[in-house]
């Protein structure tokens, strides 16, 4: 029995270990997959992939906007990227006689490209290692407080010595948990306008109903273009674009700027995520969704306003079902533990290792410590701040703090800074929407924390509304100013420091000082102590990590987890199996499309020009050779969020399509990866020339490209 146990745990040590197929890989350090690469099929080189001794596909490859990736492709600076990467701005560009979200945007021009004040675009240009010198002074018995500020210190001294000699923004990023450091060089473009984008109905094609769900159809994709000194941007790489399309077990890589992922969590983390916080989040969030849906069906203008705040909480919503189920269904937690045993039997082996299973150990109290703050800091963010006219309110907080003996030109400042957030919130406001989201998460809230650790403006409820949080939300919207742009410019216009004890009195500013004071006074501090607390025990558990598995597992390399740095993946064109009886091929069409048609349901309306294009089969040379007109494909690239965008790339580099979702049997892949079911999806690269070139007629951008 103790042997059939040894090689059960054995076995489910080694599903947690690094396949071929799985893994972020720092592109400084990729001659070390290079091999693995090319006996996969690859038919370049790590150096054609990242170089700084000559131009290469680092040099094409972007941070869009702070949280998706893009790529150029053309030698002016023209950018592909998802098309809810572009949302935001397609929305803040959008008015409803120019609807471009239902009606797309094309410029046809240079001069007819938007403005896109704000956005910016990072491009890597070197990275270096400097380890040795960030934990220089750090010896064994140095306390983690003093590990910190010795890291803080050093990290400061490394940037300040070399951004002095260099154009480039630098910055000092950790990976392995705190065990290895990075110096990143990276140029900031500052100068993006919006280029092209097709209507949501091609864009967001499915919805959230198809949201993170194989098979899709949707044309994810929006266009920009970098601009430096008011000029086309010349880069040093571009994309060259392949129309071969994919088949199956074709290598495929893609190149782009993952955010966040926590492979080497213990068991007990993944157990809080799955089954305490994502759940609630998940059923917080369904019941805002289903207020925002009840609205937007019925108004055009309110469906325009909610648009971006739809889709960024749908987004969430339904990839955190996912990874409960994922996790769940592949047992997840009990892999977890396997490897955390087997970890425990190596640490055994040397006493010298005690500290690592100290580590392990320990995790179970913190966590549990945890949890209290971790469950208030969620209430707080998605129920509270949930509320518009209370999230509104908080930006005035600074206001009621001016005096007398505040300088005159810091209250214009903070004037002006306000007058411009009341402009943009009134902008996509409806005020029936917050009023129904108020009576709701706030009786959510109140129903989930205890009356002796939650915002005193919750007790209040009970005290002067006898619980009725209905009576108390219309007593909040009537008598606040916030709910009213008029009202809130006229204070602003009238604005001195004798008018700070009115707006103190606001309903919607107290409600708002009342969750922020319980959460900086109650949550904050202990939040970060328990993380600091985990970070330090996941540091020194990553260690172990780092020296256990080449000695158990020699064949195998670990990678960091994922930090919005630039990373490469690469893996296997292929449909999948996610449960029994059930088999997805690798790729959908055009047909696709047609089949799920609903004039009735806004996810799945096929505009007329489109549906012209099917019938006449007028595809052109974007066509594949089967003759449909193929929309999306999934491979075996480990992605996540921050890989939207990114450029999916055959095996001799060239751009297949734009990877912009996963599977949602493989949401999980955050945590736990399985490349049976961990698939990520990408848009055709055919189908958004198709779209350019016959559906919008924007030839001038085809002509711009170069294409094979």
């Amino acid at each position: 029995m103790k042997k059939v146990i040894l090689t059960l745990t054995i076995i489910l040590c080694i599903s947690t270990i690094v396949r071929a197929d799985e893994g972020m890989w720092i592109p400084a350090l990729l001659q070390k997959n290079e091999a693995e690469m090319q006996a996969m099929g690859m038919k370049i080189t790590a150096d054609d992939i990242y170089s700084i001794t000559h131009s290469s596909m680092k040099d094409a490859v972007v941070l869009f906007g702070g949280g998706c990736t893009g790529e150029i492709v053309s030698d002016q600076g023209l950018l592909l990227t998802n098309h809810h990467c572009g949302f935001d701005w397609i929305q803040k560009h959008s008015t409803v006689e120019h609807d471009y979200l239902t009606e797309g945007f094309w410029a046809m021009t240079m001069e007819e490209e938007l403005p896109c004040p704000g956005l910016t675009a990072k491009m890597l240009r070197n990275m270096v290692d400097v380890t040795e010198k960030v934990l220089n002074g750090i010896t064994n018995e140095t306390t983690d407080e003093e590990r910190a500020k010795i890291i803080s210190d050093n990290i400061k001294n490394i940037i300040e010595s070399v951004q002095k000699d260099t154009e480039y923004k630098v910055s000092v990023e950790s990976f392995y948990i705190g065990n290895q450091y990075f110096l990143m060089y990276n140029e900031i473009f500052t100068d993006i306008r919006m280029v092209g984008a097709p209507p949501s109905n091609i864009g967001k094609f499915g919805g959230d109903t198809d949201n993170w769900v194989w098979p899709r159809h949707t044309g994810d994709f929006s266009i920009f273009r970098i601009y430096k000194d008011g000029k086309p941007y010349k880069p040093d790489y571009h994309f060259t674009i392949s129309l071969d399309g994919v088949e199956e077990g074709d290598f495929t890589f893609v190149f782009g700027y993952p955010a966040r992922t926590n492979e080497y969590l213990p068991a007990v983390a993944v157990d809080q995520e799955a089954n305490v916080v994502y759940p609630v989040v998940v059923d917080l969030r369904t019941q805002i969704l289903d207020i925002y849906n009840k609205y937007q069906e019925k108004d055009a203008k309110v469906r325009l306003q909610y648009a971006s705040k739809h889709a960024g909480l749908g987004n969430g919503w339904k990839k955190w079902m996912g990874v409960i189920e994922g996790i769940r269904n592949f047992k997840g937690i009990e892999k977890k533990k396997a490897f955390e045993e087997s970890f425990y039997d190596w640490c055994q082996k040397e006493r010298r290792r005690v500290i690592y299973t100290r580590a392990l150990r320990e995790f179970d109290d913190v966590y549990a410590e945890y949890e209290k703050y971790r469950m208030a800091t969620t209430y707080f963010t998605e129920a509270g701040l949930s509320i518009e006219l209370i999230e509104f309110a908080a930006n005035f907080a600074q206001i009621t703090e001016v005096t007398k003996d505040t300088p005159q030109e810091e209250i214009d400042e903070l004037v002006n800074a306000l007058k411009s957030a009341t402009a943009t919130f009134f902008k996509d406001y409806y005020q029936p929407i917050d009023e129904e989201v108020a009576v709701t998460m706030l009786e959510a809230y109140r129903a989930a924390q205890p009356e002796d650790f939650r915002p005193e403006i919750l007790n209040e409820i009970d005290k002067k509304f006898k619980g009725n949080v209905k009576s108390y939300v219309n007593y909040l919207f009537s008598k606040s100013i916030f709910t009213s742009e008029e009202k809130v410019n006229k204070f602003l216009d009238e604005f001195t420091p004798a008018k700070v004890k009115k707006i103190e009195k606001d309903p919607a500013i107290v409600a708002a000082n009342s969750m922020m004071d319980f959460y900086v006074e109650n949550v904050m501090a202990k939040s970060r102590e328990c993380n600091a607390k985990i970070n330090d025990l996941r540091r020194v558990y990553m260690e172990g990590q780092m020296k256990m598995i080449p000695e158990v597992y020699p064949e195998k390399r670990l990678y960091p987890d994922a930090n919005f740095t630039l990373r490469v993946t690469y893996g296997k064109v292929g449909g999948f199996k996610p449960k029994d009886a059930v088999t997805y091929g690798y790729f959908t069409t055009l047909d696709g499309i047609m089949q799920k048609e609903n004039p009735n349901i806004y996810d799945y309306v096929v505009t007329d020009r489109l549906r012209e294009l099917y019938e006449a089969q007028d595809y052109g040379r974007y066509a594949d050779k089967d003759g449909s007109m193929h929309v999306a494909f999934i491979a075996g690239n480990h992605t996540t969020g921050g890989n939207s965008g990114s450029p999916i790339l055959n095996a001799e580099g060239k751009l297949l399509g734009l990877n912009f979702d996963r599977t949602w049997e493989g949401t999980m892949s955050d945590l736990i990866y399985d490349p049976s079911i961990c698939k990520n999806i990408s848009v055709d690269i055919r189908y958004v020339l198709f779209l350019i070139d016959k559906y919008a007629g924007c030839t001038r951008l085809i002509d711009e490209m170069t294409i094979e």
